[in-house]
């Protein structure tokens, strides 16, 4: 069981470290995106190039590789533990890619993929949050928080304590890549969305 834990681990965070977004700016003759808006590689920066399908292409395939570490190692390795590290791998993958530098984005997209590989109710949770915040008071970044406060509780509703001390660290590792938009979401300066923003 350990080796399987471990080739998980692997397969999840290689799966997570496709810095997708700058791969797709690139073959589009954009150049490195990492060097516009928040230095970002996710489709939000991928966005301020002003190519919403890019964008949209972006978020899709960031996740795609969460849902698919996860699916993956559940078939191949048939139990729980395995596809858990497959899942929090990835994202550590997607965050700190080791292609660039361990410099990556903020993981938001692929906590979505990861959640509905693991426990769609928790995937589906995050989602509804993420979009009745975004509706209601236009911070991308907030939605993205009070996303990931709901999706540890709805994991240990719905799956057990595993599955919530596993969404709940991953939860830990989205809110701590956000901290300089929490520090502006207090000072007030944070940008809605639809407007430019810093990260």
């Amino acid at each position: 069981m350990l080796a399987d834990v471990i080739i998980a681990g692997v397969i999840g965070y290689l799966s997570g470290s496709v810095p997708y977004g700058l791969l797709l700016t690139r073959f589009a003759g954009l150049g490195d995106v990492r060097s516009i808006g928040s230095g970002n590689i996710g489709a939000t920066n991928v966005l301020r190039t002003g190519r919403r399908g890019l964008a949209a292409a972006t978020l899709v395939f960031d996740i795609l590789k969460g849902l698919v570490a996860v699916l993956v190692v559940a078939h191949f390795f048939g139990h729980i533990p395995a596809a858990l590290v497959a899942g929090a791998m990835a994202l550590l993958g997607h965050m700190f890619p080791i292609w660039l530098k361990f410099k990556g984005g903020k993981g938001v997209a692929t906590y979505i993929g990861v959640a509905f590989g693991m426990l769609w109710p928790v995937g589906l949770c995050f989602a509804l949050v993420w979009l009745v915040t975004a509706f209601t008071l236009r911070y991308s970044s907030l939605s993205a928080l009070s996303a990931s406060v709901a999706a540890p509780i709805a994991a240990f509703v719905t799956g057990g304590d595993i599955y919530g001390i596993v969404f709940f660290l991953m939860s830990v590792l989205v809110i701590v890549r956000h901290r300089s938009n929490i520090e502006r979401l207090i000072r007030g300066e944070e940008d809605k969305i639809g407007q430019s923003q810093t990260s």
